[in-house]
C-alpha cells in the first residue's frame, strides 16, 4: 500500500494559504477518488482511495502544525506497515517558481520544517517527495508572513493547474514509482534533479 502525505497547517486560519498547497493536492486526490477524509489512528485526517493502486492508497493530512508533521506520518506508516519506499510527501517550496514541480527520491529537509519533522520521526531522509513551487514573492517581505498568506487573484489559475499536475504526479508515483515522476514532472533539467536527489542536497 502507498501513502501520499499532503503537508499544511490545520484550521480555518490557514486554509488556502501558500504553505497549505500540500493539503490542496491531497484534497484533489481525494476528490478524484470519490472519498472523504476521516479521523486517523494518529493526529491527522486520512482517506483511502481503493481505486488507486492494486492495494489502494492512503492519503494523509497531518493535523499538527507543519513543524510536527512527522509524528502523524511515522505513526500512520507503522500502523499500516507501509514501507519507506511507498511514502510520497507533497509540500510547498519558496525556492521554486510558482507552478514548478520537483520530485526526488530522497534528500535533506532543505529548510522546510515539515520535511525536517518527518526526517526526525522516521529517522531517515530516504522517502520520496514532491516540492511544489509557490515562489518567494517580494524579498523584502517577511518569509513567514508570505507563506502564511493566501494566493493573489492573478496567481489562482496557475495554482489550480499546479495542484492538478501535482495530483497527477501522486497518481503516477503509485502506478510507476518516483523515477517516472521525476522524468515527467521535473522539467528540462530532470536529469540534474535525479543526480542531486541521490545525494544529500534538497
Amino acid at each position: 500500500m502507498k501513502l501520499i502525505v499532503g503537508l499544511g497547517n490545520p484550521g480555518r486560519k490557514y486554509r488556502e494559504t501558500r504553505h497549505n498547497i500540500g493539503f490542496a493536492v491531497a484534497d484533489e486526490l481525494a476528490r478524484r477518488g470519490g472519498v472523504a477524509f476521516d479521523a486517523a489512528p494518529a493526529d491527522g485526517l486520512i482517506a483511502r482511495v481503493r481505486t488507486l493502486g492494486p492495494e489502494g492508497t492512503l492519503l494523509l493530512k497531518p493535523l499538527t502544525m507543519m513543524n510536527a508533521s512527522g509524528f502523524a506520518v511515522s505513526e500512520i506508516a507503522r500502523y499500516f506497515r507501509i514501507a519507506l519506499d511507498d511514502i510520497f510527501v507533497i509540500a510547498d517550496d519558496v525556492n521554486l517558481p510558482l507552478g514548478r514541480l520537483r520530485a526526488r527520491p530522497s534528500g535533506s529537509a532543505g529548510g522546510h520544517n515539515g520535511f525536517r519533522s518527518i526526517v526526525e520521526q522516521l529517522g531517515t531522509a530516504g522517502f520520496a517527495r514532491l516540492r511544489v513551487g509557490i515562489g518567494r514573492g517580494d524579498p523584502r517581505r517577511d518569509l513567514a508572513d508570505y507563506v502564511l498568506a493566501g494566493f493573489d487573484d492573478e496567481e489562482r489559475p496557475v495554482v489550480a493547474e499546479t495542484v492538478g499536475r501535482a495530483a497527477d504526479a501522486g497518481e503516477l508515483f503509485v502506478a510507476e514509482g518516483i523515477e517516472r515522476v521525476m522524468n515527467r514532472f521535473n522539467g528540462p533539467d530532470a536529469a540534474d534533479d535525479r543526480d542531486e536527489g541521490r545525494g544529500t542536497g534538497d
